[in-house]
């Protein structure tokens, strides 16, 4: 087999995967309800039981750091992502609180491994081609997220059990991704051009990718603001009807997954950090529109532009930490991973505790000037070595380490 062929089979298995992780994810925070009605989980002790989730997902993530140092990041992905899609049907079989409790340990377990390695994957799949095709796997990803979405929706509109809901998801995508997975392509070293790094980053380097985590932190603190404020702001604040309130998500994800399928184009032709400043002004528009709108279809306009800005960051980030530590890129991504599951956990309960306090439109002026951060940072997203493209297309066969099915 080629070098071009098994790169070509392990970006479309590795995209295969994004999908995966976006339906499993949307089905299982969109029927959040349904499963605190099916175990009875009081109002008062569910929060714990969301926050368990990213904080196991970031110890995991900190474990799978050092766990790519003996395996491959192939060999981790490939098999966290049988345990993610077997721990959401299990939140979905259980009748006692124990048993929900293990499962959902089990996902945030299983899901920081899965992010962490799919990224580890991603920014060495990048450096193979040696142009932007990260936003591509995360467009993958938003697709995912959709359909579940689309799923969850369904099942909740026919009354399915969860058990019922999700066993269709995971009957035809786990035995799928197990099959994708063997075409992942691992790394072999850092390209021409790109100078070794050690193992690990040490204090100095962490130094140099903290200004990427808190924009990491930044954006999940934007993006979570969305997923769990939207509706509740439409309807509470904008006056819109319980059905309209449903929409600005959906619109917010449609936008996010047509961003990122033109997004490496304009990384190739701009260069990543304006792609990025031009994210970051759009969503801070974004959140300024929503503060201040009038009504409910300004609010949507407000959410759409969100959705346009925000879609960049994330994937630009990781491409950022896979340049700036080329021979430690894994490591770089384990760590930047861990504030992905911090923006998720500080930014809902951050914007309503500041709603209740004060209002919900104060309360959208503080994701954007958090977002706005990402601005002060931007020279960490890279100039020409951010951009790839023509002029910067590197010959491909060099960078190709062990093919998954190689492992």
């Amino acid at each position: 087999m080629t070098a071009d062929v098994r790169l070509r089979r392990g970006r479309g298995a590795l995209g295969f995967s994004f999908f995966v992780q976006g339906v499993t994810f949307a089905l299982l925070v969109t029927r959040i309800p349904a499963i605190q009605d099916r175990y009875g989980i009081s109002d008062g002790l569910l929060p714990a039981f969301l926050a368990a989730v990213p904080i196991l997902a970031g110890l995991s993530s900190v474990a799978t750091e050092h766990l790519v140092k003996r395996v491959p990041p192939s060999v981790v992905l490939r098999w966290a992502q049988p345990l993610v899609l077997l721990a959401l049907l299990g939140a979905g079989a259980g009748t006692d609180l124990w048993q929900v409790a293990l499962a959902l340990g089990a996902f945030g377990l299983s899901v920081g491994a899965l992010d962490a390695s799919m990224n580890m994957l991603g920014v060495s799949l990048q450096g193979a081609y040696g142009r932007s095709i990260m936003l591509g796997f995360h467009a993958s990803y938003s697709l995912g997220g959709i359909l579940g979405a689309s799923a969850a929706w369904a099942g909740a509109h026919w009354h399915l059990a969860l058990f019922t809901s999700y066993l269709p998801a995971v009957v035809v995508l786990l035995p799928a991704a197990l099959f994708a997975s063997r075409s992942y392509v691992d790394r072999g070293g850092p390209a021409p051009g790109e100078s070794a790094a050690p193992a690990g980053l040490g204090a100095g380097g962490f130094r140099l990718l903290l200004p990427l985590c808190l924009v990491m932190a930044c954006a999940y603190i934007g993006d979570s603001t969305v997923a769990n404020w939207s509706a509740k702001y439409l309807q509470d604040v904008l006056g819109s009807s319980e059905q309209l309130a449903t929409v600005p998500y959906n619109v917010y994800m449609v936008t996010t997954l047509l961003g990122r399928a033109v997004g490496d184009l304009g990384v190739r032709r701009f260069g990543a950090a304006t792609v990025v400043r031009m994210g970051t002004l759009v969503a801070a528009g974004g959140f300024a529109v929503v503060a201040v709108a009038s009504g409910p279809w300004v609010g949507m306009l407000g959410f759409t532009l969100l959705g346009i800005g925000l879609c960049v960051i994330v994937p630009q980030t990781f491409a950022a930490a896979g340049r700036l530590f080329p021979g430690a890129s894994d490591t770089a991504v384990a760590r930047l991973n861990i504030f992905n599951y911090v923006g998720f956990l500080v930014g809902s309960p951050l914007v309503g505790a500041i709603g209740d306090a004060w209002s919900y439109r104060g309360a959208m002026f503080v994701p954007m000037v958090l977002v706005l951060v990402t601005l002060v940072y931007a020279r960490s997203f890279g100039a020409d070595g951010g951009r790839y493209g023509v002029r910067h297309e590197r010959p491909r066969v060099v960078d190709v380490g062990r093919g998954g099915n190689e492992v």
